[in-house]
């Protein structure tokens, strides 16, 4: 296939030590096969345990603000397969050259203005009608002439780049981009959102791309129906809805249609959601689940878990995390927009500490807007002492615990534009709930900030509540006022495609810019990224936006610390943290014994 690598110059971070031992309750035996050996077998249900308050709610391929969750894009992936997607390759490099794409070749041509693209013969409809180029056009027209209701719409990119899209013939189609761009970010960034959507059953009366846009849109709102309406029952992936429940539990069974090379060997795989990371612990232990994850705080359990049938492996992430600040609220958004303050708080926030202790190793501190494996230092490590003296001497005076403006304006040593005189240093946290983890890092940011005399208030709600309201706004919309600080990181805040651009997340009016960031410099250094290949590039945009704190840095968890039943075989945990349950299978003894049991099998 002739699809570029994406060299991102480092490999991923090995899997932390899963070898801690300790006592706990007593856990229910699941098989007595060890992680290799035995005898694959046909069929069976896998069950796989949903993150902490995750609810998948979302099934239409084309994602909206709110809905941009990975579980969801996950799910959807399944069903309506990438022409591209980033896997690991034999080094533990990412590249986007994997066997299960639809794509079979993309060429740059034209001093890279120019992208032609080959698709593979096998895929069909699960209708029986062939996956065609014109498949992907129906997909890119209905961006293109919806792409400010599309959550992965950033302005001046895709659909915009795109001048001419020419269907070749049946499997080929070629775009005329509006410049040239760097190939390897062309292909991770923004062909990895391209993918085939059945024409022929989605629009078989041929309307506008407007009307059946606000069509599809009017049946994705519609959750309890996901597994009944006959739009999702056409699909091209390896699997299709058997059933999804408004509580978030996803039933899928293999399309028996599916061309890919990488056909399912299961009956059935279970998405199960969890309020809280306790609660999945207490089925997991109980031998309820056949993939799930422990809370890093009973890592000492890991050992009862292998003795029992599992094994424990951490799934690291390509990703950052952080707490989001609105610079648009219309009160405190003034205080988030002074970059001192940013600075200050950034100081406060004790990541060692907190991924040490809280997070009991299985995170790392998140030093700037890549993956920490290409940063090459933290310029703003915890200091208290410095952040105090970045407020004293900015114009805040200590009252009665809190701080406050005592020097408001604009000049040497005031407290900044917008700050009002005597205005308090209290802001508020909208925060995820479920986890234990993300409660106390909270609760330690708190006491860190307290101690400064800066008040943090800590909210918690479900996770797409959090998803749903902490979204890119305008300080006269009405959601802006009702969050000021946001936090979505139980499991990862962003996590990148192959090459960690910021296009999506920290350029001017970007899909996934929550706190409405804005900086010309900024915008500048990710350009050089899209349209070169330097990898001074990358490096100059990192070392820019770690120093302006754009958001406030946390530390960087594992996506989840894994359980899996060991006669479970062919899980590949991918750092994007999509995953392929067509790959999996059961394993038995030679003898014949039977592995253990599942939900379903």
């Amino acid at each position: 296939m002739r699809v570029r690598r994406v060299t991102v110059g480092v490999l991923l971070l090995g899997a932390l030590a899963t070898g801690a031992t300790g006592c706990g309750p007593e856990i229910k035996a699941v098989t007595d096969l060890g992680a290799s050996g035995g005898t694959p077998v046909k069929g069976g249900t896998a069950t796989m345990a949903l993150p902490p308050a995750a609810t998948p709610n979302w099934v239409f391929p084309i994602g909206a603000a709110g809905y941009t969750a990975t579980h969801n894009s996950s799910i959807q992936n399944l069903l309506y397969p990438l022409l591209v997607t980033p896997e690991r390759d034999k080094s533990g490099k990412l590249t986007m050259d994997s066997p299960r794409n639809v794509a079979s070749g993309i060429d740059y041509s034209d001093g890279n203005r120019t992208v032609t693209v080959t698709m593979k013969k096998d895929y069909v409809w699960s209708d029986g009608k062939p996956v065609t180029a014109r498949d992907v056009r129906f997909w890119y027209e209905l961006i293109r002439d919806n792409k400010k209701e599309w959550g992965g719409y950033a302005p001046k990119l895709f659909p915009d780049n795109v001048k001419k899209f020419q269907i070749l013939d049946d499997h080929r189609f070629r775009m005329r981009l509006d410049r040239a761009y760097n190939p390897d970010w062309f292909t991770a960034n923004q062909l990895d959102k391209f993918k085939p959507l059945p024409r022929h059953a989605w629009n078989p009366k041929g309307e506008s791309p407007k009307k059946t846009f606000k069509r599809l849109f009017h049946h994705a709102k519609q959750l309890s129906k996901f597994g009944t309406d006959p739009l999702w029952k056409t699909v091209a992936g390896p699997w299709r809805i058997e059933s999804w429940s408004p509580s978030g539990r996803v039933s899928l069974v293999p399309n028996k249609r599916y061309g890919g090379p990488d056909k399912p060997h299961l009956d059935r795989f279970v998405l199960k959601p969890f309020t809280t990371a306790g609660s999945e612990f207490n089925v997991l232990r109980a031998g309820g689940l056949d993939y799930g994850y422990i809370p890093p705080s009973v890592m000492a359990q890991a050992g009862h878990f292998k003795e029992t049938g599992y094994r424990v492996a951490p799934w690291d992430s390509w990703g950052i995390t952080y707490l989001v600040p609105n610079l648009n609220h219309p009160t405190k958004g003034a205080l988030f927009r002074q970059r001192y303050l940013r600075r200050a708080l950034q100081s406060l926030i004790d990541q060692e500490s907190i991924a040490k202790h809280v997070w009991h190793g299985s995170a790392e501190p998140t030093r700037g807007p890549v993956p920490a494996a290409l940063m090459d230092r933290n310029p703003y490590p915890y200091d208290p002492g410095k952040a105090r003296k970045l407020l004293s001497g900015h114009g805040w005076k200590k009252q009665d615990g809190t701080l406050r403006c005592v020097r408001p304006g604009t000049g040497s040593g005031a407290c900044g534009k917008g700050v009002k005189d005597g205005q308090e240093l209290a802001l508020e946290l909208l925060s995820q709930s479920g986890s234990t983890e993300t409660s106390n890092t909270m609760q330690e940011i708190k006491s860190s900030f307290s101690r400064a005399g800066v008040r943090l208030d800590v909210r918690e709600q479900p996770l797409n509540t959090v998803l749903g309201t902490t979204i890119p706004c305008k300080p006269k919309d009405p959601v802006c006022s009702q969050w000021e600080l946001g936090f979505f990181g139980t499991a990862g805040s962003w996590i990148f495609p192959a090459n960690p651009s910021g296009d999506r997340l920290f350029a001017t009016g970007a899909p996934s810019n929550m706190g409405n960031w804005s900086d010309p410099r900024t915008d500048e250094l990710i350009k050089k990224t899209e349209f070169s290949d330097d990898p001074s590039a990358m490096r100059d945009y990192a070392r820019h936006l770690a120093s302006e704190v754009p958001v406030l840095w946390t530390p960087n968890p594992a996506y989840q610390v894994s359980v899996i039943r060991n006669d479970l075989r062919g899980v590949d945990q991918n750092p994007t943290l999509t995953y392929a349950p067509q790959d999996w299978y059961f394993v038995k003894k030679s003898a014949g014994k039977s592995a253990g049991k599942g939900e379903g099998k």
